[in-house]
């Protein structure tokens, strides 16, 4: 955050989702809201949203949520949506359930559909939303694709002329880089984000694709110590990989 605010505690922990202003104020009547160790008297104080209140402040004896800023990185298991409208799971129900009351509330940054899986990122700030899915922070995302049919050989070619079309449109691809694992498994690096778009490009030189995993963002990879449904926290390191500090070199997946 480039200025800090100052809230009252009671609207500050109801944007949190710990219950509305009146239960806020039921908490610290009972004594169950620290600060610097010391018990808060006052629902009414105001309190300096900085970065390291969550490590300040504890509420019945457990460090405050992150504030208003938070990034998160979630591993996207098959079966989900990031859609708070569709039918079935959603990824917002494997958060837990206070930060699915949140104001600002989390959302998906771009969607990953309900038959791929991987790396999701989720924020709470619109601003680092819209700089990472702007067409011009020409951020890469990598895919594990698995096939159908094995490669004809030209697939790698095709892809990078940045000629390619998909059924339905009328403005090509722009370019993109195949990697080949197996006959019929291969890594996709895309900078865009159109709908269905590397299925959408398999079925366009005749291929199907029968398994789709977002591995990486940027230079971010998915870590492998993070479980389908699993979740984590961002660090400015991790962010820094996405967005690099202005005047660095851009991020391509190698």
């Amino acid at each position: 955050m480039s200025k800090t605010l100052n809230l009252r505690l009671d609207r500050l922990l109801a944007n949190l989702g710990y219950g509305s202003r009146r239960e806020v104020q039921q908490l610290v009547w009972a004594g169950l809201v620290t600060l610097d160790g010391e018990v808060i008297e006052d629902s009414d104080q105001r309190i300096a949203v900085t970065r390291d209140l969550s490590a300040r402040m504890q509420i019945q004896g457990k460090p405050l949520d992150p504030p208003p800023g938070l990034i998160l990185m979630l591993h996207k298991p098959l079966g989900v949506t990031c859609s708070h409208k569709e039918a079935g799971p959603l990824v917002y129900s494997l958060l837990p359930d206070r930060w699915r009351r949140r104001d600002p509330a989390l959302s998906t940054v771009g969607r990953l559909d309900k038959e791929t899986s991987g790396l999701l990122l989720m924020t709470d700030d619109g601003n680092l939303l819209h700089r990472i899915i702007s067409p011009r922070a020409n951020i890469s995302k990598r895919y594990h694709v698995t096939l159908d049919r094995p490669l004809k050989g030209d697939e790698a070619e095709i892809f990078a002329s940045g000629s390619l079309m998909l059924e339905g449109e009328d403005k090509p691809l722009l370019p993109a880089q195949l990697e080949v694992l197996s006959p019929t498994s291969v890594h996709v690096t895309i900078t865009e984000g159109r709908y269905h778009q590397v299925r959408r490009m398999f079925a366009a030189v005749g291929n199907h694709v029968t398994a789709l995993h977002r591995n990486r963002i940027a230079a971010l990879d998915l870590p492998t110590d993070l479980e389908p449904g699993q979740f984590r926290i961002m660090s400015e390191a991790d962010l820094v990989l996405i967005l690099p500090p202005s005047g660095a070199a851009s991020h391509q997946a190698s």
